[in-house]
């Protein structure tokens, strides 16, 4: 799923299936890399990994709490 694409959700299990499939790429993406830097002792590549593994984190639950809101009221 593109992050720009539109979700809608109506229910609580449409809202458990886009969490699962946010997490499964948030970890793809972000998890793979942390691991590899945490392998290799790099502590740079590891402060790095691990700042870009919190900001699809925050990203992502922003996105949430952007959909809950009314279209007006998106800042």
């Amino acid at each position: 799923m593109d992050e720009t694409d539109a979700v809608v959700v109506d229910n609580r299990s449409d809202f458990a299936l886009w969490a699962i499939e946010r997490a499964k790429t948030i970890v793809g993406e972000q998890g793979t890399a942390l691991a590899l830097a945490a392998r290799d002792g790099d502590e740079e590549a590891l402060r790095a990994t691990g700042n870009a593994l919190g900001t699809a984190i925050t990203a992502a639950l922003l996105e949430v709490f952007d959909g809950l809101l009314p279209a007006d009221d998106r800042g």
